[in-house]
């Protein structure tokens, strides 16, 4: 244990049966206690809070498992040192549990306030909890298999980062010191321009209104530049491309023979306004997103087209899985888990639906599509991880198929596309949890740590997060539901879902723009082009991309001025530590903001003068970027020190 490094065989080389785990003292092999289980609850909060906010959002999250490995690792040094290593992997396992249940909740759930429902905290919180147990249930029937059995054949890649990060755990305080820097920062800046205090402009505007209609805007969010930093270049240019057809191709190309339309010509979905006085905002809104929703539809469909070997593989490999014994360790709370999955989330279709048969129907379809994709995510994650497993395709194809189903048996009021989302919504919660529970158990494999520990830590994180996701959407629930050309939160997978269902339903989809968008997806398929980062790009405010493309700018250029490759990885290391700091310092400070709006403690009356214009906005993006730049690249630490100190 005095090496700080995993052996070669963590890697593959030898028979997952035959591994040596880093830890092989059999009385070490627990690492639960008081102190773990608070800390990890904790963090489950934190994580599950700051990604759905940060999701909603921006609609990407960042995977928790690394960001709470590090903080994990100098909280448990610091009040349950004598846990260790499998206490620092039980507490990053339940802030990456907390984060599962939040990145796939936001994709779907504010569906329901979208269509112009309401969610209900029980109903919320049942069918949550029933996706959160019956997701690890059905994940842990095959569990054994994808980690041992195909030990070194699936290359696990974020498992091993964690697992690593977790073993040289020393250099964890130099990184919760960059954390706290970005927390700063971002604290900063979003009491200034966010829901406290108000009184700074933090988004840049440039519009253009006559021959050639356009948008472009950069809000200088934090939070969004850190997203950046994080996901980096590739994504974030992809993104950008989006927008920029988006709001230099489609929409100037639309205002162009808007501007020629006659008199008694109004806009398909507002009657009350003429299609020659759209201005960009409108046409954005009541026509570009419907393209933007066609391409994510497509993109969607072809990513679940491309997963249909996995499936074929995945179902054959769980037919045979339980010669590899996977049953044996275990099995009591495995099954405990996967049953409680099943008796809630049959309580909750009867509670959601009102009608036995719609909840018969709506459930057994849940049951089967959240198994099958459940499998899928188990194994992609052993391939892509779980911060590039496609949740949303794997969603809207479920989502298309109980749509029809739904339509074939006469649902499609309003009551019926509520029930149809709060069962999508126990489908995503499932293949969310997963891919994040397989990669936690991977971990714990690698380490030499308990199986049914993590297990059940893994659960407890899930359902608290569940409790924490719901109680957040109802807090914003007002916000959510404004709609407009910039939105509080930009919600584009949700804003999908709920155009899928109630354009299907009500039969009132545009289906001129969605089949564009389609198109534009296929030729992006054809190109070999990433078609959901592109089309959630397209389909998000330019003000959100720009920003992200900034902090992904600002990666490239510390690599690119580092001298060494141990300085390039030591700023890299510092720049996600403090980039993981500004995600959470934005999305925290931004939601106790909104809590003290909505309590009545704070009353912000907006920015007034030099402080409500753009030269504001662009004097508050420098500092931003300066002092993001200056943290980072200010001290000269070398990447050796950092992981022996």
């Amino acid at each position: 244990m005095s090496a700080k490094k995993l052996s070669k065989d963590a890697y593959g080389g030898v028979q997952g049966s035959d591994y040596v785990p880093y830890i092989t003292d059999d009385s070490k092999r627990r690492g639960s206690n008081t102190a773990v289980m608070i800390i990890g609850i904790v963090l489950a909060i934190v994580f599950a809070a700051s990604t759905a906010y940060s999701g909603m959002k921006a609609g990407l999250t960042v995977a928790a498992g690394i960001p709470g490995s590090i903080i994990g690792s100098a909280f448990v040094a610091a009040f349950a040192n004598k846990k260790g290593l499998l206490g620092k992997n039980l507490v990053q396992g339940m802030a990456s549990g907390g984060e599962s249940v939040a990145s796939g909740m936001i994709f779907v759930l504010p569906s329901v306030i979208l269509i112009g429902s309401k969610i209900s905290f029980v109903e919320g919180i049942i069918i949550g909890i029933g996706g959160v147990l019956f997701g690890i249930g059905v994940a842990s029937l095959v569990l054994n298999y994808l980690i041992i059995d195909e030990h070194g054949k699936l290359p696990y890649p974020e498992s091993m980062a964690i697992s690593e990060t977790l073993v040289a755990s020393e250099g964890a305080g130099e990184s919760v010191k960059y954390m706290g820097i970005g927390f700063g920062i971002s604290g900063i800046i979003t009491v200034l321009t966010g829901s406290f205090l108000n009184i700074c402009n933090s988004v840049y505007s440039l519009m253009g209104e006559s021959f050639y209609k356009f948008k472009f805007q950069i809000e200088v969010n934090p939070l969004l530049l850190g997203i950046g930093f994080i996901v980096g270049l590739d994504v974030s240019l992809a993104m950008f491309a989006g927008s920029l057809l988006s709001n230099f191709g489609i929409l100037p190309l639309i205002g162009y023979f808007a501007d020629m339309a006659g008199q008694g010509h109004m806009v398909w979905n507002d009657p009350s306004m003429a299609i020659s006085a759209m201005d960009a905002n409108a046409i954005s809104g009541a026509y570009v997103k419907y393209i933007g929703a066609g391409m994510m539809l497509c993109g969607g469909i072809i990513g679940a087209i491309k997963l249909i070997p996995v499936i074929i593989s995945s179902i054959k490999q769980t037919m045979g899985a339980r010669k590899s014994g996977e049953s044996q360790e275990g099995s009591k709370l495995q099954m405990i888990i996967l049953l409680g999955g099943i008796i809630i989330g049959l309580v909750g279709a009867i509670i959601v639906s009102g009608s036995v048969l719609m909840a018969i129907v709506g459930i057994l379809v849940a049951f089967i599509l959240s198994a099958l994709f459940v499998i899928v995510a188990g194994r992609l994650t052993g391939t892509i991880g779980t911060s590039n497993l496609p949740v949303s395709g794997m969603t809207i194809a479920s989502l298309v198929i109980a749509t029809i189903i739904f339509v074939a048996l006469g649902w499609t009021d309003l009551a019926g596309n509520k029930s149809l989302l709060m069962f999508a919504t126990f489908i995503v919660v499932a293949i969310a949890m997963a891919g994040g529970y397989a990669q936690s158990q991977k971990v714990t494999f690698v380490l030499g740590g308990n199986k049914p520990e993590m297990q059940k830590h893994f659960a407890i994180a899930g359902i608290i997060g569940v409790v924490v996701v719901v109680g957040v959407m109802i807090l914003l629930a007002d916000q959510l539901a404004i709609k407009g050309a910039n939105p509080p939160f930009a919600l584009p997978q949700a804003n999908l879902m709920a155009t899928l269902t109630s354009g299907i339903t009500s039969g009132e989809l545009p289906w001129v723009m969605i089949i564009v968008g389609v198109i534009m997806a296929l030729v992006m398929f054809f190109l070999d082009l990433p078609i959901m980062t592109v089309a959630i790009g397209f389909y998000l405010p330019i003000s959100t991309t720009t920003i992200i493309l900034i902090g992904a700018l600002i990666s490239v250029l510390v690599k690119k001025m580092a001298k060494t490759d141990e300085e390039r990885d030591a700023r890299v290391s510092n720049g996600i530590s403090l980039s993981s700091g500004l995600v959470a310092g934005g999305s925290i400070i931004g939601l106790i903001g909104i809590i003290l709006q909505v309590t009545g403690v704070l009353h912000g009356e907006g920015p007034k003068g030099f402080a409500a214009g753009n030269g504001m906005a662009i004097i508050l993006l420098l500092v931003l970027v300066i002092a993001t730049i200056a943290a980072i690249m200010g001290p000269k630490i070398k990447h050796e020190n950092i992981l022996n100190k």
